[in-house]
């Protein structure tokens, strides 16, 4: 595994290392939709730096660099070198990888133009094939905010409710009510991570008191969930708002109740969808049960493996990206194994190397994380999947099966580009880069090299 050391460790050096390695160091995951505009279209190519290190040293030193004088820059273009852009369509779809900034740059647009064409934000989602707006006029607000209709007014006794539709979001929202961002979130018990799904409920006003507790029948924000298993509902005398985070395993753990009798309580089946602030009944509780301390529910990733422990934000990171790839659908190991070979092969690496780094890392399984936050088929963390992004050219993200692929080969394809053999090259995949030139190989490395090698000529 990716994340294991030799315990057996040299003195550490009075300045930090920095290692190209897929699971040493925590990071933040990156996601692939965020939506800066493309290098090509705001600045002149750089070069793509060696190493992880040479990576970060790079972006210090641009983060700090003058900025060229106004005066000395072009106008104009001439029309001779201006390239080509297709003309934009009235409607796009999007297609896996994509970006707005992409886009935008595919067809010569404002990345802001199509953000507010489109009732978008910096930080809206969007997801393969959902339709965007690249040309027209932005549709006007389904009810305007100094008018909304009588049953549904913002601060009116019964308080007013809006259904979320693509593209929205939560600020959007709150400005099309006329309401605060922060009074959307106290009234549906959200906050700045949450997000919200086409067909949600969302209250845009502060209503009377606190209703009365939710009957037993499945809540209205559960509408669009599973068809309800045949079995009968259970009998439930308590009650649990949902929160950001949770999941209908943890709840049912943290009440002490078993998850099939959660789910008859509520009528929802195993792939049903709990947003924050739905209502669940749990089965044979008080009115209020009290939840048992965090520490009593298993998470999805420990802390510590093979006798290191990690941080406590990059275990919680870890668990989010176990959580959503759970959620998610993946394909299969024999279907990720033809990823990942298709992928080495279009990338000019031997599949037999890439399949071997991808059977001792995951077992072609992309719903693996570590407690290192090495993410996915080729356990790679989000530091080195955005030094992968860099080498590619465009923004991977690690919970996508395809892109965990080319992030993985993109780093075997530099290792072996910069390394002295095949054998340091596989070392630093798994120790790093800088580590393996600076105290050579681990002991526990040499094994993992062993592996390597032994896995190959099984897929050779």
């Amino acid at each position: 595994m990716t994340m294991s050391r030799s315990p057996k460790q040299p003195p550490k050096p009075s300045l930090p290392l920095i290692a190209a390695t897929t699971a040493a160091l925590p990071a933040v995951v990156l996601s692939s939709l965020a939506l800066a505009q493309p290098a090509a279209a705001q600045q002149p190519a750089r070069p793509v730096p060696a190493t992880l290190a040479a990576a970060m040293k790079a972006q210090a030193a641009q983060a700090t660099a003058a900025v060229i004088p106004a005066s000395s820059v072009s106008t104009t273009i001439p029309a001779a070198f201006k390239p080509v852009q297709p003309a934009p369509p009235a409607e796009y779809s999007i297609a896996r990888g994509d970006t707005i900034s992409a886009i935008a740059g595919r067809f010569g647009l404002n990345t802001g133009e199509i953000l507010k064409l489109n009732n978008l934000q910096p930080n809206t989602i969007i997801y393969p094939g959902q339709k965007i707006k690249l040309t027209g006029s932005g549709d006007a607000p389904a009810a305007p905010a100094a008018a909304p209709s009588p049953a549904a007014a913002p601060g009116s006794g019964t308080g007013a409710t809006y259904t979320v539709k693509p593209g929205d979001t939560l600020g959007a929202i709150a400005a099309r009510h006329n309401v605060s961002l922060a009074d959307v979130f106290a009234w549906n018990n959200l906050n700045m991570r949450s997000i919200i799904h086409p067909g949600q409920k969302v209250k845009v006003g502060a209503g009377d008191a606190a209703p009365a507790p939710a009957p037993a029948a499945p809540p209205a924000a559960l509408a669009n969930a599973s068809a309800a298993p045949a079995s009968p509902a259970a009998p439930a005398t308590g009650s649990y708002t949902v929160k950001a985070g949770d999941t209908l395993w943890a709840i049912a753990s943290r009440h002490g109740v078993k998850l099939s009798e959660l789910l008859s309580a509520n009528q929802l089946g195993m792939s049903s969808v709990i947003h924050p602030g739905n209502k669940l009944a749990i089965p044979g509780a008080g009115a209020q049960p009290a939840p048992q301390p965090a520490a009593a529910v298993t998470p999805l990733v420990p802390s510590s493996f093979l006798g290191f422990s990690y941080p406590a934000a990059v275990v919680s990171s870890a668990n989010e990206n176990k959580a959503l790839l759970n959620a998610s659908p993946v394909p299969t190991r024999e279907e990720m194994r033809g990823i990942v070979a298709d992928t080495a092969r279009a990338m000019g690496v031997e599949p037999s190397l890439a399949l071997a780094f991808a059977h001792q890392e995951s077992g072609f399984n992309q719903r693996a994380v570590s407690p290192a936050n090495a993410i996915g088929t080729m356990q790679v963390i989000p530091s080195s999947g955005q030094w992968a992004s860099d080498l590619v050219g465009r923004k991977l993200n690690l919970l996508d099966p395809r892109d965990n692929a080319t992030a993985g080969v993109a780093i075997i394809r530099q290792l072996l580009a910069t390394s002295k053999d095949q054998d340091t090259a596989i070392a630093g995949y798994y120790q790093g880069q800088y580590s393996v030139s600076k105290y050579g190989m681990y002991d526990d490395t040499k094994a993992y090299v062993e592996a390597i090698k032994a896995h190959q000529k099984n897929f050779g």
